[in-house]
């Protein structure tokens, strides 16, 4: 018994012990399994996984796991909790499952987030505040090494935040999320704030992508960005990517396919906006749209769907947005 009592007590010590050796800190770190570095086969492929918010999707995170051969998973955050660690560590295949708060430009060049990161087998960027993210990562460490990640084709996904800032051209919301009615009344908005080259991600260049589409009605929004980038210069070509809640898009060598409830939209502009100006209802004609759902496929690389597709276009007319699908229905 004394033995017994003793034993507890060393491991309760030892839980104390274990936070403690992380106070006073700029991040926090929470880890469930095993954190020993795993020693596994490099991905022949760049994977990443684009998630539109809402529910999580099991299947993307499986899918995760199996492309990075299993090992340390790792979460990012800038706000939060630890909730995805259980979640994860439970669907097994992985050696740990470790979470790490980073809320500031000194937490993201930590030696110990960096090299916890750099030791990552896959790396999960959650949802929050994407304006967090630029403040606190953009030009950090951090993102120097999310970036290594991507190129050593270690698996990479986000989901509603978190997918905000893996295109190459961001919605940062700086300021008041902007609706789809606002936008398009005002693509100048103060809320209608972007931003540019957090991660190079080849399958993503040229692109911006948006969360909770269909659940926020946000299509119209994605619209007036695409109008915005191509505007202001920062591309003759823009592509936008809008995922629908609980859905999530598997990119792979630049092929993608959809798993979850909803569908995932690709958008693609043909020249500059007819009227894109400060405090004028936006007016851009004839914007591409490929609705996936189902079991289609989508290629990145040429911007061309596969299997269950469907194909319109939209029109944004003196800031009310038109469908050229029959009933003119824009989803």
């Amino acid at each position: 018994m004394k033995i017994f009592k003793r034993w507890i007590g060393m491991l309760a010590l030892s839980l104390c012990i274990a936070p403690a050796a992380h106070a006073g800190k700029p991040y926090k770190y929470y880890a469930v399994g095993d954190t020993s570095d795993a020693v596994v086969p490099r991905p022949a492929q760049q994977s990443f996984v684009l998630m539109g918010g809402g529910p999580d999707v099991d299947d993307a995170f499986k899918w995760m796991i199996r492309k990075g051969g299993g090992g340390n998973f790792v979460v990012i955050r800038a706000t939060g909790t630890d909730a995805y660690n259980p979640y994860i560590f439970a669907m097994g295949g992985v050696r740990s499952v470790e979470t790490i708060v980073v809320p500031s430009r000194d937490a993201a060049s930590d030696p110990f987030v960096l090299q916890r990161l750099r030791g990552a087998e896959a790396v999960f960027i959650a949802g929050g505040d994407q304006g967090d993210y630029l403040q606190y990562w953009k030009g950090t460490p951090l993102s120097a090494t999310l970036q290594e990640l991507a190129n050593r084709n270690v698996p990479i996904g986000g989901t509603s935040a978190g997918l905000a800032v893996l295109g190459q051209f961001i919605y940062s919301g700086l300021n008041q999320s902007v609706t789809s009615s606002e936008a398009l009344a005002n693509p100048y908005s103060k809320n209608v704030t972007l931003d540019r080259d957090f991660l190079s991600l080849p399958p993503l260049l040229g692109a911006i992508t948006d969360s909770h589409l269909d659940a926020r009605d946000r299509l119209g929004r994605l619209v007036t960005f695409l109008a915005r980038v191509v505007n202001d210069g920062w591309t003759s070509t823009a592509r936008g990517i809008g995922v629908d809640v609980e859905t999530a898009l598997l990119v792979e060598n630049g092929q993608a396919s959809r798993v979850g409830v909803g569908a995932v939209y690709f958008l693609k502009t043909v020249g500059l906006p007819q009227v894109c100006a400060p405090q004028t209802p936006l007016t851009y004609q004839n914007v591409g749209v490929q609705r996936l759902s189902g079991t289609g496929t989508f290629d990145l690389d040429n911007w061309s769907g596969y299997g269950a597709t469907s194909n319109y276009s939209l029109s944004a007319v003196k800031g009310t947005l038109v469908s050229s699908q029959p009933g003119g229905a824009i989803y």
